[in-house]
């Protein structure tokens, strides 16, 4: 997450004067202080008004955050919910338990300048939660057909790995003693649900599942009300067993000759919101650290528990890690760390690994850090359907890959159409759960979704999409780990379905593995009659626009705004025949490959998109390699849809031109349908095979934060903590964020050894004034020849200076009607941030006339209520009665404005009265009174 930058206090002001008509009070995890908001004239600012379900709240203890509050419940769930402003991340709130409330406190908070502080969401996975996002979605519905076809049906693969295997199987579990991990202030349970072959001979392969981050405790036979997030649970309540939602997939994979585990990750779920990477290296360091028990109970089976000794002992040598969601992030991490060990501090497993990890299966995961391991097999379910991580970013598990090592690990991706996000796991399905359970997509009946909507032709039932998911988490067991090549054809793009999973449609592709490098977008290529396009951009250099219905999981985002060198190859055309051509930086060679293949895709529920494929060799020999037809993916505007698909055209037409395929210059796609548009990800030189897979020695980096005082003057600097390790020199790009903006800029760098590294100052200055904390973040992302683990750090400057004393006093106390009271609000010393002023309307005593509303400004008024109260009331009796201004950074004082209006009645002199107060809600000196004389 990105942490505090200096100019939260401008923000606040902003925000307060955008608040104008201030939302009803809501219950929230902690009760607001005091609130109001000057109208625009009284700042100078003519900030729009900030949404509906947003506001400004001053806790009990003085602390002031910025809080949303969801029009119904928003689940626990795998997704990071996210604060953004203006297109930049603001940051990442605190989920309140009842579900609805989110709070960022302002001092952990970051965005840009006051001019840049429009259009405000929430957001998480590229999906909007709040009510604006859902109003837009629906108003753009505009992605083809009301009623999307579905994929035909691939013919059957050779073998069907779903088929249950020749042994009965038998399940129990174990509780271990807690395990404390860096970073998190309570134990997480160690504890796992073993399902093991009956009668297997010799030492067997381990499967280790691990769940994503849903709720963690309930209240048997209450309802949603009584479902938290919080670790331990409290009294009268129980821990949703998570961990127990694969038991179908563990015994399809036992009666194969696995044994299998699932373990709980319930205490990390509820203290990973905070956590810099979303809880990935406490979930790698809770995996690794049942992965040690493993080992050590092979080695001496009489001190295994009870569970694990009732089944054959485990082969660690052959490890298969199973993550959902947070926990796919979290095996993908351990992966990295078994190869790649993590720095100490941050880990909380110990001890060398001894044992191997042959691939991963990740479903629906989540990827924050977009910082994949290159050399571990992995294959990645993405829901068609998913409520949650709804922008698909596991895809970026085969994407980010290409490139950043010289190994053959294969990569797949694999597309469930009508899948969603939480039926994977039983715990977490209505009508198979013990706790409260929910379909993550969700829909309004009157605003049905064509895709997703239950009863739609398109959607999968939950027996279905679990049988799916369990076919093709033991296809990747037989692939990875029993090296069975036959099941390849099911899950890299060749087009085989596994007829266990029927009636899912399941389509796939893959990168690594067989392949040769034909044509990268990412790297150097020069392109005619197309454009390269950006994966991640604010700009018109977009891969999809920002009117799109729909989304890109290629082109899930990240952290910056822009990414350099994340490319893509977009076509557009109007008539059939002009080429798109495609020239890499050198020519590449083909030679030997069987077939060329080319990841493309073209907008949702199109059909009948048709191109011609042309290489040309260096001497300008041309082969047309013969047509390829694409049919778009079922999707709507709240689907990420625009998913490539694998296409392969033999190389045998090139070989009887006598192309060169050792100098291949260009490839053309030529369109020979009438209009349309398509994205081209990337070509590759494509033979059969699962060739071995050997890690290669990759560099390491981990960024740190470091944390420093600001001090009283003078100027230090700090160079951002980095940690390097690792035999081989390799290359990362490097975001450097500006700490006022958030925006980035970015920079090939050399790490390893011989080389500069990594290497970030930051100027900090002391003074005496009282401001916000300063935070310098970096951010890094793997390119060639490394891994990264933590991928953002930074220097945060702490403010050491105490708040300056406000007081109140008045300039303009005593008007005639028509004529603004006014009091100054003064600090004891000038801030380099605005500073907030309060006070509240009270009511006048000694039976005096009090001010009403209807002596005062209607549109100030409008600032404190929803309608303009009828009949008039006194202004202390309203539901919001906080006078609230700022006082400029660098600046001593601003005023506090109550403006009147004249009227023609003749009435005597009306009063009114404030008490200043501090930001708990305390007073600050004696009342201050305004007295308003009628000016007939």
């Amino acid at each position: 997450m990105i942490r505090a930058r200096r100019t939260w206090a401008t923000a606040v002001a902003v925000l307060a004067v955008a608040a104008g008509v201030v939302p009803a009070a809501h219950a929230a995890p902690q009760p607001p202080g005091p609130l109001s908001a000057p109208t625009a004239a009284e700042t100078g600012t003519g900030t729009e008004e900030l949404p509906p379900g947003w506001r400004i709240t001053t806790a009990d203890n003085g602390d002031s955050a910025l809080e949303w509050r969801s029009p119904r419940p928003v689940p626990a769930g795998d997704a990071r919910v996210e604060f953004h402003a203006n297109g930049t991340l603001v940051g990442v709130p605190e989920p309140g338990q009842d579900g609805l409330t989110f709070r960022l406190p302002l001092d952990e908070a970051a965005t840009t300048a006051p001019s840049d502080l429009a259009d405000l969401r929430v957001v998480a996975a590229g999906q909007r939660l709040d009510a604006a996002g859902e109003r837009e979605a629906r108003d753009r519905r505009s992605a083809g057909p009301s009623a999307p076809a579905l994929p035909a049906r691939l013919p059957a693969g050779t073998v069907d790995p779903g088929r249950p295997g020749r042994y009965a199987t038998t399940t129990g579990e174990y509780a271990l003693a807690p395990l404390r991990l860096p970073g998190l202030a309570a134990p997480v349970e160690m504890r796992g649900v073993v399902v093991a072959p009956k009668g297997a001979p010799g030492r067997r392969p381990l499967a280790l599942f691990l769940h994503g981050r849903h709720a963690t405790c309930y209240v048997p036979g209450k309802g949603e009300e009584e479902v938290t997030i919080d670790w331990p649970c409290a009294k009268g309540a129980q821990p949703i067993p998570s961990h127990r939602g694969y038991l179908r997939d563990q015994k399809l994979l036992a009666s194969q000759g696995y044994v299998t585990v699932s373990i709980a990750a319930n205490g990390i779920n509820s203290q990973d919101w905070a956590a810099e990477d979303g809880g990935a290296q406490a979930r790698s360091s809770l995996v690794r650290s049942h992965l040690a028990r493993w080992a050590a109970w092979a080695a001496a089976p009489a001190t295994a528990p009870a569970a694990v000794r009732k089944g054959p002992r485990a082969d660690l040598s052959k490890v298969l890690l199973v993550g959902h969601s947070r926990g796919g992030e979290g095996v993908n991490r351990a992966a990295m760390d078994t190869l790649y060990p993590p720095p100490k501090a941050e880990d909380g497993a110990r001890g060398r690994a001894r044992w191997t990890v042959r691939g991963t299966v990740l479903i629906g995961p989540t990827l924050f850090g977009q910082n994949p391991v290159p050399d571990v097999p992995s294959l990645t379910l993405l829901p068609g359907c998913d409520g949650d991580v709804a922008d698909l970013q596991g895809q970026v598990y085969a994407d980010g890959t290409r490139g950043v090592s010289g190994g053959k690990a294969l990569h797949s991706a694999v597309h469930i159409t009508g899948a969603n996000h939480n039926f994977f796991n039983t715990e977490w399905t209505p009508g198979q759960a013990k706790a409260p359970a929910m379909d993550d997509f969700w829909h309004d009946p009157e605003q049905r979704d064509p895709v997703c909507s239950p009863g739609a032709p398109t959607r999968l039932t939950a027996d279905q999409q679990h049988r799916a998911g369990a076919t093709y988490i033991a296809a990747a067991a037989r692939l990875f780990v029993a090296g069975d090549d036959r099941v390849r054809e099911l899950v890299d793009g060749t087009g085989r379905r596994a007829p266990s999973a029927d009636p899912a449609r399941v389509l796939t592709h893959a990168v690594g593995g067989n392949r040769g490098a034909a044509l990268l977008p990412d790297g150097r290529l020069n392109v005619t009659g197309a454009r390269l396009c950006d994966a991640v951009s604010p700009g018109r250099g977009a891969c999809l626009g920002g009117n799109t219905a729909g989304s890109s999981p290629h082109f899930a985002s990240w952290r910056p705004e822009h990414e350099a060198g994340r490319r893509a190859v977009a076509l557009s055309w109007s008539k059939p025949g002009a080429p798109a051509r495609m020239t890499p930086g050198a020519p590449v060679s083909l030679r030997g490959a069987r077939s060329l293949a080319l990841r493309l895709f073209v907008p949702p529920n199109t059909t009948g998109t048709r191109f011609d494929v042309v290489l040309r060799d260096a001497a300008g020999k041309r082969a047309d390699l013969g047509r390829i037809r694409v049919d778009g993916l079922p999707g709507s505007d709240r689907t990420a849809s625009y998913w490539a698909q694998e296409l392969r055209v033999p190389l045998a037409k090139a070989a009887k031109a006598r192309l060169d395929l050792r100098r291949i210059a260009s490839l053309e796609l030529v369109p020979r349908s009438r209009s349309g548009k398509a994205w081209l990800m990337d070509a590759w030189a494509w033979s059969p095979g699962t060739p071995a897979v050997r890690p290669a020695p990759l560099t390491r980096v981990d960024l740190g934060r470091l944390t420093v005082k600001e001090g009283d003057s003078g100027v230090r600097t700090y160079r951002v903590p980095v940690r390097t390790t690792g035999k081989a020199a390799g290359t990362v790009r490097l975001y450097v964020v500006d700490p006022d903006t958030g925006r980035t800029k970015s920079r090939l760098v050399r790490v390893g050894p011989g080389t500069a590294g990594i290497d970030v100052s930051v100027r900090v200055r002391g003074n005496r004034r009282y401001g916000w904390d300063t935070t310098h973040d970096i951010l890094v992302k793997a390119v060639r020849g490394t891994v990264v683990g933590a991928d953002s750090g930074g220097v945060t400057a702490e403010n050491d200076d105490p708040m300056p004393t406000v007081s109140i006093a008045p300039v303009a106390a005593d008007v005639v009607e028509g004529k603004p009271l006014t009091w100054r609000a003064s600090l004891s010393e000038p801030a380099d941030i605005e500073i907030p002023a309060l006070a509240e309307l009270v009511p006048v005593p000694e039976g005096r006339p009090e001010l009403s509303t209807a002596d005062v400004d209607k549109e100030w008024l409008l600032n404190f209520v929803d309608e303009l109260p009828d009949p008039a009331v006194p202004l202390s009796r309203l539901d919001y009665r906080t006078l609230w201004t700022w006082v400029p950074a660098g600046e001593r004082s601003a005023d506090l404005t109550v403006p009147t209006v004249r009227d023609l009645l003749k009435e005597p002199a009306e009063y009114v009265r404030i008490q200043p107060v501090d930001e708990e809600g305390g007073p600050l000196g004696p009342p201050l009174e305004g007295t308003v004389r009628d000016a007939s």
